[in-house]
């Protein structure tokens, strides 16, 4: 049974990091020109919103923001009955990515794997110039060769522990919490 371990982040500490994770962006690209957010579904999606509200706060300009669901893109899908198929949220990204900066913006960096099938799930729609990556809280652990351009906390863990990100949308709390498997 999971046991928390510690709190790494409140409140107060995400929206510092997702406020330098902003100012880093914007750094970067030099402005917000050409540069699009898209959240991984599930807490990408709240993360890329308060990122593109803090980047619209700084320059006074809005930046688009979408939303993608990997379902079909990851590579560890076997089904092996039909009721264990996996089940699709939707993409919404109303605006066009081929010639644009995008930012795809997750809670956790661990194996790789959700950060490529975001990519196979990008070229889908179109090519975009540039895809930077932007992370709350990177865990290590790598089994593709990608990292994050944009990091909010770098977390060494065991395999046997877990990162949990809580967003107000999804779990009525900003934290970030360390679990371990007991």
């Amino acid at each position: 049974m999971p046991a928390l371990k510690a709190q790494l982040m409140d409140a107060s500490a995400m929206n510092r990091a997702l406020t330098r994770i902003a100012h880093e962006i914007l750094e970067r690209n030099g402005g917000c020109d050409d540069v699009c957010l898209v959240g991984i579904r599930r807490r990408g999606e709240p993360l890329a919103k308060a990122i593109a509200g803090k980047m619209a706060q700084i320059e006074g300009k809005t930046v688009p923001v979408g939303v993608i669901d990997i379902t079909l893109y990851r590579d560890d899908l076997t089904p092996t009955r039909e009721d264990s198929m996996p089940q699709v949220a939707f993409t919404d990204v109303p605006f066009s990515v081929t010639g644009q900066r995008v930012v795809l913006v997750d809670d956790v960096l661990y194996t790789g794997r959700t950060a490529r099938a975001a990519i196979d799930a990008l070229f889908k729609m179109g090519r975009p110039n540039q895809i930077q990556l932007a992370i709350l809280v990177d865990r290590g652990h790598r089994e593709l060769p990608i990292r994050a351009d944009f990091v909010g906390k770098n977390v060494p863990t065991s395999r046997s522990e877990i990162i949990a990100v809580k967003v107000p949308d999804i779990d009525g709390d900003s934290a970030v919490e360390i679990w371990t498997l007991e």
